[in-house]
């Protein structure tokens, strides 16, 4: 609640600070944001219209499917410990995210049935998938929906409705007041820019006074997943679909999952997933479970373990 008032008051703070902003300042945001997700990216046909995909690395391949405000960069940015330790990543767009489709069956089931058609295009077998917060509902349903394809299944702070109590709702006047920053850039800018640490403790569920306590390259990481926000008007769709799914009581028949599966969170975690990660692996057959004490939804501090311990887990699972 107390984190709801925050949010209230930071957004009422924006309107009043609007006048002061710099325009210079927006732009070169705005045109570093485009830089970043410009010409990494690709885009192909499948059965549910545009799906954008990015590839880097070499050596086994994992599928890192981002969260909430994300996209294809995110993907990377997740996966970039497991980008240096020889994985190839393949990260894609779900729907409703920078330059994928956004169809009317947007379940995560529908975008698990999508990924198929990447991993033809590619070329590719089987591969370990991974999921961030609202992306583990993807990660499981492809692993459910297509064992034949998924070699490991990795959930990180997964973001799922298992106990009827939507993790992140707010009331009407904290609905409409976030709705008008998540569909505009300059507000969303603003809110960024005057209220960083508000930012990091709302919308990514960390306590701010972790950044005091990790390396200056975590608190670099922490920085780079809030200017991944941007451009927040090209993910809309994306953030309103993940609203819907998180927040609904989850159908996904995770007893049925028989893969390998990893499942990863953090204790304070403001959006609870230690408690789904729990449920999580009560469900899943011989599911892997690992809490860390600290790290909130961005596992701030622990990227190296969190790296460590997928790559692990996938060494250990592929032997005979």
């Amino acid at each position: 609640m107390i984190a709801r008032r925050a949010l209230l008051t930071g957004l009422a703070g924006i309107a009043l600070a609007g006048g002061a902003w710099s325009a210079g300042a927006y732009r070169g945001t705005m045109a570093g944001a485009e830089a970043r997700i410009a010409r990494r990216s690709s885009v192909i046909e499948t059965r549910a219209g545009a799906l954008e995909y990015a590839v880097a690395g070499h050596g086994p391949p994992l599928m890192m499917i981002h969260g909430t405000g994300g996209g294809f960069d995110q993907g990377l940015l997740f996966a970039h410990g497991l980008l240096e330790a020889g994985f190839r990543i393949v990260a894609p767009s779900r729907f409703g995210y920078l330059g994928s489709g956004f169809p009317d069956d947007a379940s995560p089931a529908r975008q698990a049935d999508v990924l198929v058609d990447l991993l033809d295009h590619l070329g590719l077998q089987r591969i370990a998938v991974a999921g961030g917060s609202a992306g583990a509902l993807t990660a499981a349903e492809f692993a459910r929906r297509h064992p034949d394809r998924c070699a490991h299944l990795i959930l990180i702070v997964p973001a799922a409705n298992l106990m009827g109590r939507d993790p992140v709702a707010f009331t009407a006047l904290q609905r409409v007041a976030v709705e008008r920053v998540l569909t505009s850039d300059p507000l969303f800018w603003g809110f960024a820019t005057l209220a960083p640490q508000m930012l990091l403790r709302t919308l990514l569920a960390t306590d701010p006074a972790l950044l005091d306590r990790v390396s200056p390259e975590e608190r670099r990481r922490a920085d780079l997943i809030r200017e991944g926000l941007m451009p927040i008007s090209r993910k809309v769709e994306g953030l309103r679909n993940d609203g819907f799914w998180a927040g609904t009581p989850t159908q996904t028949a995770f007893e049925t999952i028989t893969r390998p599966t990893l499942i990863l969170s953090c204790e304070d975690d403001l959006f609870g997933t230690a408690d789904t990660a729990r449920q999580l692996a009560g469900r899943i057959p011989d599911a892997r479970l690992v809490v860390y004490p600290d790290g909130g939804h961005i596992w701030l501090g622990h990227d190296a373990d969190l790296t460590r311990e997928i790559g692990t887990f996938i060494i250990a699972a592929t032997r005979p």
